[in-house]
């Protein structure tokens, strides 16, 4: 008989986890003054909207679907936004299916933090006003932009999310930079850069080690401390240059974020594959346990704490998502 692994057990498995967890994770969790919430960074996935893998039977429309992971989670982060800018009719249909008190946490624009976006994906209007050697090109970093275009691009995102602010429902802005943004005085200028463009809250995740290095660390806290900066804490593999260390700093009193990314150091640099593939890893028990008293510390100094669970294959993020929050509610009781 083929050994099942633990960490990829199957749907089937999953489910039944997230099932003996199943209602710890529908409120915000107190600890001490703050609160912290638990959820995933997707609700959509196709291998999570698989027939029996999360969502009930009658669950088929986008509508239906948030509906109900709304009455099992009180954030979700949204990544689409990462991909293609958002509009204010879809940030309008988010409020309106989702109770008052569920919060949204949006991630930047590629092109908000020096990544690359297809063409094809840009809005028509801005396509438009490209110059002309651009419009020939396939894919485009935010660097190849006219300086009045890339600020349309900030102007599109920040607009599209004001029905999220109207209704308080809007968590923090994501911006991820690329694990070819090292520590430089340039690095650091652009974070605030991209913090005032935007002109929403923001929390910054870094996608290369070195931030966090013997020669770079203190820094790196002091920058984000001095700036009141959300970090975002980061759970993946380790053992690459661009793994980030898991550093838990309190950086601002209003929100601190974890993000796990599953440690499936096999696909974590694969290319082309998709999201889920990267971060197909189910975390076991006594890995959700470490992180525990690590989130319960720095919810005390922070007024709202999201754990965010980016291991979105099947229903792996949910289910841990779920076992996390039990974890925590019981280190409270």
């Amino acid at each position: 008989m083929a050994r099942i692994d633990p960490h990829d057990p199957g749907p089937e498995a999953g489910r039944r986890r997230g099932e003996a967890a199943q209602d710890s994770a529908r409120s915000p969790i107190k600890a001490d003054k703050g609160e912290v919430r638990f959820g995933t960074a997707s609700w959509t996935d196709p291998t999570m909207t698989a027939p029996g893998v999360f969502y009930p039977d009658g669950a088929k429309s986008a509508e239906e679907r948030l509906r109900f992971y709304a009455s099992q989670f009180s954030v979700v982060e949204v990544d689409a936004t990462y991909y293609a800018l958002p509009y204010k009719r879809m940030a309008e249909s988010w409020a309106e299916r989702t109770p008052k008190d569920f919060v949204f946490d949006i991630k930047a624009h590629a092109l908000m933090t020096g990544q690359p976006t297809e063409m094809t994906r840009l809005p028509k209007a801005i396509k438009e006003e490209m110059p002309g050697e651009l419009k020939e090109k396939k894919r485009i970093y935010g660097k190849d932009l006219p300086r009045e275009l890339l600020d349309e691009v900030f102007r599109q995102f920040r607009e599209a999310l004001d029905p999220l602010v109207e209704a308080k429902k809007l968590g923090a802005v994501f911006v991820q930079f690329p694990k070819w943004v090292f520590p430089s005085a340039e690095a650091r200028e652009l974070i605030l850069e991209t913090r005032e463009r935007i002109g929403l809250p923001i929390a910054v995740e870094f996608r290369h080690g070195s931030w966090f290095n013997e020669k770079n660390a203190e820094r790196t806290v002091g920058f984000l401390q001095d700036n009141k900066l959300a970090y975002v804490a980061v759970d993946e593999p380790q053992g690459f240059k661009s793994s980030v260390p898991p550093v838990v700093i309190a950086t601002n009193q209003d929100l601190a974020v974890f993000r796990f990314h599953g440690r499936n150091a096999e696909t974590w640099e694969k290319k082309n594959i998709t999201p889920a593939e990267r971060f197909r890893y189910l975390y076991d028990e006594d890995e959700l346990a470490d992180w525990t008293p690590k989130i319960a510390a720095l919810a005390k100094s922070t007024k709202q704490t999201h754990a965010i669970f980016n291991n979105c294959y099947s229903n792996y993020g949910t289910t841990n998502a779920r076992e996390a929050a039990l974890l925590l509610a019981e280190m409270q009781a």
